[in-house]
């Protein structure tokens, strides 16, 4: 192995470890958006499905609100990181660069799936539609929520070591510590939630 190449590994994990631990926490904050609106509104959660092999979903029992409900996860998963970044680059915390692309990615992930799922009558984006949401709101949100996604990961490469910059290997072992237990957790209690 030349140097060049021994240099190279925290940019690697850092990116296989990252990418996989957004999708996973996208999901989670989604959910909760799910969870919490159908609590406010007197719902009652029967089950809530986050393992990492399954396609995540909230079942509510009685669910008085559909319409808030189901609008809440995405909305919930695309507001709340980026309420987080919004506070950590103030607070001038550490790996900034981290929770701004975790933003981003929960922002395009959120836009695309209710934008392009509304084309299909997909997930969220069909039940919106079931329960009175025009077809322009959904497409609206991903317009709104795709590009602010990509506006918050633009000149971010160079953290992620893809100009040239070198990563930090703690960095790099951090991301494949919180991608373990992100998937431990859920494991765990994915039939217990």
């Amino acid at each position: 192995m030349t140097k060049k190449a021994g240099e190279n590994w925290p940019r690697v994990v850092l990116i296989a470890s990252f990418v996989p631990t957004c999708w996973l926490l996208m999901i989670v904050v989604h959910e909760c958006g799910h969870v919490a609106a159908g609590l406010l509104t007197g719902g009652s959660v029967e089950r809530v499905v986050l393992h990492p092999l399954a396609i995540s979903r909230t079942d509510f029992s009685v669910n008085p609100r559909p319409l808030f409900t189901c609008w809440a996860g995405p909305l919930v998963g695309a507001i709340f990181p980026v309420a987080v970044t919004i506070v950590w680059r103030i607070g001038r915390f550490r790996g900034w660069h981290l929770v701004q692309f975790f933003a981003g990615f929960c922002l395009i992930a959120n836009g695309a799936y209710i934008g392009v799922g509304s084309f299909d009558h997909v997930g969220d984006a069909g039940d919106l539609q079931q329960h009175g949401s025009p077809i322009w709101n959904l497409w609206l949100f991903g317009l709104v929520t795709v590009p602010s996604g990509l506006w918050l990961w633009h000149g971010l490469g160079r953290h992620f070591g893809l100009s040239g910059k070198p990563v930090s290997s703690r960095a790099a072992v951090g991301s494949v510590l919180v991608l373990v237990v992100v998937v431990i957790l859920e494991v765990t209690f994915s039939n217990r939630i």
